[in-house]
């Protein structure tokens, strides 16, 4: 190996690392403040109509997000983007929360999800496996279960209803993998895309576990 080709992968492997950092830095704050922005919507009591409104409009803020995420103003974005999906949950956690053992289901399925996100991320980034083979499968399953979705909401089958959940904690878990697996490899070189992909394969594997594990007490 040449000097000049051994400083090459020195300088590699630090942006990497500087990626990961930021990245990981920002996912934290942005989950935390999400957390806020839900505890305020619980506090609020939002209905199923605001709940709806705050996921399109966090869906429009998402775009946004994207589009400026090479400036300056996208640390804003991100922020506003992922306030806006906390709050989107105040409905479904005062929905759970009203259980008799609601606070702890919540508190163990972040929990879970916090362990299953933490181990995938650490797999994917000490092998610096490539997961991007993945990427056609995670994508074909995401339209089915959309596809199922969609349908379920005027069947409301609870069957159904909890395959999709399945189905959405299965894929997610592969999203953590890949999209990690993109930063690793150099896919990704942006950190704040990387972490909304990263935030949105929290959120929904939490959202999944959420409606999966109370389905138990749940009408």
């Amino acid at each position: 190996m040449t000097q000049q080709t051994l400083y090459s992968s020195q300088t590699s492997t630090m942006e990497v690392n500087k990626m990961l950092r930021n990245t990981y830095m920002l996912l934290a704050m942005t989950i935390g403040f999400s957390a806020v922005c839900a505890a305020i919507a619980m506090a609020m009591g939002i209905g199923p109509m605001m709940s709806l409104g705050l996921s399109i409009g966090g869906l429009v803020l998402l775009f946004v997000t994207l589009r400026k995420a090479e400036s300056a103003a996208g640390i804003f974005w991100v922020f506003a983007f992922t306030g806006m999906e906390g709050a989107s949950l105040g409905y479904i956690l005062n929905h759970y929360a009203g259980m008799s053992n609601g606070p702890e289901l919540i508190i163990q399925a972040f929990g879970l999800t916090s362990a299953i996100f933490v181990a995938l991320s650490a797999y994917a980034v000490t092998t610096k496996k490539d997961f991007s083979f993945m990427r056609g499968f995670l994508i074909a399953g995401l339209v089915v279960v959309i596809a199922a979705a969609v349908i379920n909401i005027f069947v409301g089958n609870g069957a159904v209803f909890m395959a999709v959940n399945a189905g959405i904690a299965l894929l997610m878990t592969g999203f953590i993998l890949f999209d990690t697996s993109r930063i690793v490899n150099g896919g990704e070189t942006n950190y704040i895309r990387a972490t909304i992909a990263l935030y949105l394969d929290f959120l929904n594997l939490f959202i999944s576990l959420l409606h999966l594990m109370g389905a138990g007490g749940d009408d």
